[in-house]
């Protein structure tokens, strides 16, 4: 697969233009992305509160994990969809498409009359929150500076634990509304709807991608006619995904990235998901307030915060691969110590927990910086999109199997032992999966 970069074209924006287009995106991506993190974490919050509101105080708790593994199934879906369509009909328009999708979803859920139809608009919604980080992401790559990408790309990510923040605070100021809490809750996920209106209105369709697509509607048209075509012209022609795997090279990347992605997602799946049961154990046989609980959760959310932040100034300061590795580091050895060690004083465990977030959540920067900069223009969308959903399949079994798992593993410390020890995984991977980037211009 090709990786040569051309020079910037004579027909590319002036710079004015190419400093209001970037903001545009950002603004357009960053939204976006700060309200998926809301209705993502909003589900966690409330899922029992749904359960319990629409099949009843008894229902099994199989059914809150049941609600989590069909959004993230959903949103492996919609990530991998919107990879390939990206690629082919533009970043811009696979964005409204996504947020519109997911926003509507969203609201319709918050008025579901029973679990079944709840369950239907849960897939929806999560096929549209899968859909939107590709284009966003892609946006955000292609119109950001090469020397410090990595800031860009991390503060776009960022916007994800905002949103956890958001619907962290959110919920306690709802908590007392009752059985509709849940609904209140995902009312208020149909807000980015009108993010729609700024998209439309403000953000172009990037340069890179638009001599791509021509590229590659030259190089099929000239296909169809049977002119005869160079190697690279006739790459442009092959189907994204079947590009991506045929050639040695992206194929051996994109499985080591496969593997770095299944650490992050099923590490930080198992600490998020259990971190609210741990320290709600902690909080009771300390016998202090329940909302004791939402603080710690806070604190692990504001660390994500500042973790995606902290990538992105070490990953443009000391290269991509060097920190991806001190994170992987990171996360395993705060894991191990937030789930070791019994915890007397709620204080200290705050404070773990909000390490342990900057290194479990915080990691995610590298899934929307490192593989844009190792893949094509013309399979960028596909690439990406890959490395971050397909390893969701995974996080998806292990949120049905959430309940089977604590107790096969004897409680939640020891499940969160044994699963963040998945970290050591990105140890072996993250220096070997591609070469450093750091600077370096998108491959074309």
């Amino acid at each position: 697969m090709s990786t040569e970069t051309t020079a910037p074209s004579s027909t590319a924006p002036p710079p004015d233009s190419a400093r209001r287009q970037r903001r545009s995106a950002f603004a357009s991506a960053w939204l976006g992305w700060m309200l998926d993190g809301f209705e993502t974490y909003a589900i966690v919050l409330v899922g029992s509160l749904v359960v319990t509101d629409l099949i009843g105080p008894k229902a099994s708790p199989i059914w809150f994990g049941v609600v989590l593994a069909v959004q993230l199934l959903a949103w492996a879906v919609g990530g991998l969809a919107s990879g390939v369509l990206i690629d082919y009909f533009g970043r811009r328009r696979v964005l409204m498409f996504s947020i519109l999708l997911y926003a509507v979803a969203t609201g319709l859920a918050a008025l579901s009359p029973n679990f079944a139809v709840f369950l239907v608009l849960r897939v929806f919604a999560g096929l549209g929150m899968g859909a939107e980080w590709g284009p966003g992401s892609a946006l955000v790559a292609e119109t950001w500076a090469d020397r410090s990408r990595g800031k860009g790309v991390a503060l776009l990510q960022s916007a994800f634990g905002v949103g956890f923040l958001v619907a962290t605070g959110v919920f306690f100021l709802l908590r007392d509304a009752g059985p509709d809490t849940w609904r209140w809750m995902l009312l208020i996920g149909a807000v980015p709807a009108l993010l729609v209106l700024l998209v439309r209105r403000s953000v172009d369709e990037t340069e890179l991608w638009r001599s791509s697509d021509a590229r590659r509607r030259d190089a099929s048209r000239r296909a169809r006619a049977g002119e005869a075509l160079d190697a690279e012209e006739r790459a442009l022609t092959v189907f994204t995904l079947r590009r991506i795997f045929a050639d040695p090279t992206s194929r051996s990347r994109m499985l080591r990235l496969l593997a770095l992605s299944t650490a992050s997602l099923v590490g930080w799946w198992a600490v998020s998901t259990w971190i609210p049961q741990f320290a709600g154990a902690a909080v009771k046989a300390a016998g202090a307030s329940t909302s004791t609980v939402t603080l710690i959760v806070l604190a692990y959310n504001v660390g994500g915060v500042l973790g995606w932040l902290a990538w992105g100034v070490l990953a443009d300061a000391i290269g991509r691969r060097w920190t991806l590795w001190g994170y992987f580091a990171g996360a395993l050895v705060m894991t191990w110590v937030l789930f070791g060690l019994s915890w007397h004083s709620l204080g200290a465990l705050t404070a773990v927990v909000f390490v342990n977030g900057i290194f479990t959540l915080g990691q995610m920067g590298w899934m929307a910086t490192y593989p844009a900069e190792l893949f094509p223009t013309a399979v960028r969308g596909s690439a990406i999109t890959t490395v971050f959903n397909a390893s969701r399949v995974v996080a998806a079994v292990g949120a049905v199997l959430a309940g089977s798992i604590v107790a096969g593993l004897g409680g939640i410390a020891a499940a969160g032992l044994t699963i963040g020890s998945i970290y050591v995984l990105g140890l072996v991977f993250a220096l070997i999966a591609g070469p450093e980037t750091k600077g370096k211009p998108l491959p074309s």
